[in-house]
């Protein structure tokens, strides 16, 4: 499986076995296996649906290492029920204000990544951070965040992770699930729109619901390959 990911070259790569009750679900990026994904559960959901190995009215279930997932239509979008993994107030460690190139309001570490506050949106969007910095700290990725200046959204972020093989990941789920009760207890909102300002962004729509996150986005299929035996 590593191989495979290592080969498409993408953030995360997602593989799947049926079993009795849904199926189970691993994730890899080029260089490492990881604990919980957003974006390619999202897609997993779509493609069993889009196959029609599984009805579009039924909810998708993924065992995974981060205990059983879910999936379901919600209108156009799909909805993944995610644990919560809310960050806890943290000391910088070493080397990461000057991988980023500025200094962070406050910095908290979730069970998987630390989150960086800055000051505005602006500071998130022109971000350039020192990947090779940034690979020398000892954590899965680095979330910056902000408030949102642009109408219509609640908070923005970009997410980096190149000691896991992935410099910025495009829309990053998972950091979504420490970003929405992170957000909560400041913007006293339960329910709050998202957007990843990479180069490709994307918008998520966040409910936090106790010890869960609800994670709300699209997917559409862009290609169809198969794998040949070398």
């Amino acid at each position: 499986m590593q191989a495979v990911a290592r080969e498409m070259n993408l953030s995360e790569t997602a593989f799947l076995v049926p079993r009795e009750d849904g199926y189970d679900l691993r994730w890899f990026t080029p260089a490492v296996e990881v604990d919980l994904c957003g974006h390619a559960t999202l897609a997993s959901a779509h493609v069993l649906w889009e196959a029609g190995l599984l009805a579009g009215d039924k909810e998708a279930r993924f065992h995974t290492k981060s205990g059983l997932l879910t999936a379901r239509k919600v209108g156009e979008e799909i909805e993944l029920d995610f644990p919560a993994t809310p960050p806890s107030p943290a000391k910088a460690p070493k080397g990461l204000s000057e991988a980023l190139g500025m200094v962070p309001k406050a910095v908290g570490k979730s069970r998987f990544d630390y989150l960086v506050e800055v000051e505005t949106e602006e500071m998130v969007r022109r971000l350039k951070p020192d990947y090779e910095k940034l690979k020398r700290i000892e954590v899965r990725g680095v979330i910056v965040t902000s408030i949102a200046s642009t109408q219509g959204f609640d908070f923005v972020s970009r997410f980096f992770a190149p000691g896991a093989g992935v410099p910025e990941d495009p829309v990053t789920g998972s950091a979504h699930c420490c970003l929405g009760p992170f957000w909560m207890e400041r913007l006293g909102k339960k329910e709050m729109v998202a957007y990843q300002a990479s180069a490709r962004g994307g918008i998520v729509r966040v409910r936090v619901e106790g010890d869960r996150v609800r994670l709300g986005g699209e997917a559409v299929t862009i290609f169809r390959g198969e794998l040949a035996e070398v």
